[in-house]
């Protein structure tokens, strides 16, 4: 097992029931293949950089989690297609 730092971005329009559902689901993603998270911090709807699918801001989550390289392949799946999700980066502790 190997800790990972998972951060995304939701879209900002999402009502708060969806993006409760958002993170409950990803966070599954993560338990049912065996990993574990550490850490789940909601940080907020913050400025983005620059516009992101005609997004000013975004509604960002950080989790650490201990994981097998095939529970975050699974992970990095499941994210790629859901679309309430406009960015996520995936760093192996210690890169």
């Amino acid at each position: 097992m190997r800790k990972y730092e998972l951060m995304y971005i939701a879209n900002p329009t999402l009502d708060p029931e969806a993006l409760k559902r958002l993170v409950a689901d990803l966070s599954n993603v993560v338990t049912s293949n065996g990993g574990n998270i550490l850490e789940l911090k909601e940080i907020g709807l913050k400025d983005l950089a620059y516009e992101i699918n005609h997004h000013r801001k975004g509604y960002y989550v950080w989790m650490l989690v201990e994981t097998t390289p095939a529970g975050i392949a699974e992970y990095k799946r499941v994210i790629e297609i859901t679309e309430t999700v406009i960015r996520h980066i995936e760093v192996k502790e210690g890169e």
